[in-house]
């Protein structure tokens, strides 16, 4: 969904690079030494595992192996969520977290290339999570799992949280993404209020054109739509600045190489946005068989927390909880990483310690 606007961004940033290459060096020094995990207890460990037929990166991180384990389900799709470690370093003092790039995203898809993503599916995504879940809790010895997805990453997820409950301890899904079927139009409707205030009349009658039924968009529509949605918005505009593409290009674990493989692991991965239009919440289920969380952006305009909130109300699941974040648009944990983990620490880790 996102993939033009950080393709876009990443040019941007790149084009005074020479300038800047000091500058970055010594802040990815910075931060990869942030990143070390030195407790007598902890754990860091990445390569790649054998999922689906292909080799996928999973990394293992956390300052004590007996903490929680979370395993995240990204966003993008394609957009490993590698880049935003040194933003949720604390995370890992309190849980043992489970990034994973999934096929289409970050190393995955450095490692293999376009023509070794293999099958490119919801379903062959969500089958992928269920193989790494596996691998996981046979890994670090665990029953189940805390399984947090962000943006894109929550329509697999809400999947897995329904159909694979005992593989999970709780499902918590930020930036939650309301499919409907193409009826949801929350961000649509939102989109054209702001083009029509700003006069945007070129952009206007592009996104009347398109139509609210997302089930109707090509992928090349679903990407414009995001590229709009978040540039047209402050809040989401300078977060896409200072969280997204400030991560990217100062993260210690992507050199330059790295930076251009992930906006075309994203590129790439905006084929599925036409399949994910078509699914549908409500005719999925409603009903969860494990504590159910939703923390969503406040302000968010790409993931409206109004569509999100519709959804929750009709959930019925042993505990359920809905928070806002404030200050925050769409990339809500990312930006407020330090809320965020408070939602997780007072919210989610007391449910999950009694169950």
């Amino acid at each position: 969904m996102l993939g033009t606007v950080v393709t876009t961004s990443a040019a941007l940033l790149a084009a005074p690079a020479a300038g800047l290459l000091g500058h970055r060096q010594v802040r990815r020094a910075a931060l990869a030494k942030r990143l070390r995990v030195t407790a007598p207890h902890g754990i860091d460990e990445s390569g790649f595992v054998r999922v689906g037929g292909i080799d996928q990166w999973i990394s293992v991180r956390g300052d004590d192996r007996s903490n929680p384990v979370i395993l995240e389900i990204h966003g993008g799709a394609g957009a490993s969520n590698h880049v935003f470690l040194p933003r949720t370093r604390d995370w890992e003092r309190h849980f043992t977290i489970v990034r994973w790039d999934m096929r289409g995203a970050g190393t995955t898809f450095a490692h293999g290339g376009p023509d070794g993503q293999g099958e490119f599916t919801l379903d062959r995504l969500e089958r992928d999570a269920v193989e790494v879940t596996e691998h996981v809790r046979a890994r670090l010895g665990v029953e189940r799992v805390l399984l947090v997805a962000n943006s894109f990453g929550t329509v697999l997820g809400l999947r897995l949280a329904r159909r694979h409950p005992e593989l999970y301890a709780a499902y918590v899904g930020t930036d939650q993404n309301i499919q409907a079927g193409g009826r949801e139009r929350t961000a649509y409707d939102g989109l054209l209020s702001r083009l029509e205030r700003a006069g945007k009349r070129k952009e206007l009658a592009t996104v009347l054109e398109m139509g609210a039924d997302r089930t109707a968009w090509s992928a090349g529509r679903s990407a414009a739509f995001s590229k709009l949605a978040l540039t047209t918005d402050p809040l989401s505009a300078e977060t896409m600045k200072k969280v997204v593409m400030s991560s990217l290009w100062f993260s210690p674990l992507h050199d330059l190489r790295g930076l251009r493989d992930y906006g075309r692991a994203m590129t790439f991965s905006e084929s599925l946005a036409p399949e994910a239009a078509l699914v549908d919440e409500w005719a999925e289920g409603t009903a969860f068989r494990l504590p159910f969380f939703v923390f969503q952006g406040a302000a968010d305009v790409l993931t409206p927390a109004a569509a999100a909130h519709r959804f929750f109300v009709d959930v019925t699941a042993p505990v359920k909880d809905f928070a806002l974040i404030e200050d925050a648009s769409h990339f809500a944990a990312f930006r407020r990483p330090e809320r965020f983990l408070d939602l997780m620490l007072t919210r989610v880790r007391p449910v999950v310690a009694a169950g």
